[in-house]
């Protein structure tokens, strides 16, 4: 039986564009023989030629310089072989995965599915006030993760150990169906993000209210506002069934 395997996926880009990234990092979380998900050793990364100059706004957040990606390979020589690595691997893993995927496309990943750790965090911690990559690492403060090894920030491979590490204790808390499926769904944000409403939570939303967050631009806003709108008709309907998942929120 092949090894259950998830790879995490960081990179680092080099401003706008389809090809740009200039960073890949990976961090790899496997099933041990207790049946627990764990980080392994298995991590590294590789500087990738952009094919264009790196922009001083992106080398002020990575600090990646175009000396450092000149003799680097391209995108589309590197990818696959992070992407793709020899053996079996279940998903992929990012934070925010949305992006990833822009340049991670079918092509590289041969189709392998998604878990994005953003939208899972928003289901397993609901009650935490910050869903960033680095906000979880200090909330949370996961245990085993040596924090220099997820130093520095905003690179690749100490960004994915980190993303990694949440990962791991999702695993260990709820189901690698429930991500993937979590993950291919717009994020359920615990609480309202913005406006007057701002930080209260779904439940003491007016309906009203709800009704025009709808509307809202953002497909994870108007997500979250349906799926609380759903949960009071359901209610209103079966007024002796409580809600399986309780309250509903999101930062």
């Amino acid at each position: 039986m092949a090894e259950s395997r998830i790879r995490v996926i960081d990179l680092e880009t080099g401003g706008n564009g389809p090809n740009v990234v200039c960073e890949i990092g990976w961090q790899d979380v496997v099933i041990n023989e207790a049946g627990k998900w764990e980080v392994t050793d298995e991590r590294g990364a590789f500087f990738v030629n952009p094919g264009r100059p790196i922009s001083p706004d992106t080398m002020a957040i990575h600090h990646i310089l175009d000396s450092h990606v000149v003799d680097a390979p391209y995108w589309k020589e590197i990818a696959s072989t992070v992407l793709r690595p020899p053996g079996h691997i279940d998903a992929l893993a990012a934070h925010r995965a949305a992006f990833e995927q822009r340049y991670c496309t079918p092509r590289y990943t041969g189709g392998t599915p998604w878990i994005c750790t953003w939208k899972c965090a928003l289901r397993v911690w609901p009650e935490l006030p910050r869903f960033s990559n680095q906000m979880l690492r200090y909330q949370r403060m996961p245990e085993g993760l040596v924090h220099e090894i997820g130093l520095p920030a905003h690179r690749a491979m100490p960004d994915a150990y980190v993303t990694a590490h949440h990962l791991r204790d999702m695993l260990n808390e709820t189901s690698l169906e429930d991500c993937l499926a979590w993950s291919n769904e717009p994020g359920l944000l615990p609480r309202v993000p913005a406006g007057p409403d701002r930080g209260k939570p779904w439940d003491r939303i007016s309906t009203e209210t709800l009704a025009q967050l709808i509307a809202d631009r953002d497909v994870d806003v108007r997500y979250s506002a349906h799926t609380e709108l759903a949960r009071r008709q359901e209610h209103k309907a079966s007024p002796d069934i409580k809600p399986a998942q309780g309250t509903l929120g999101f930062e």
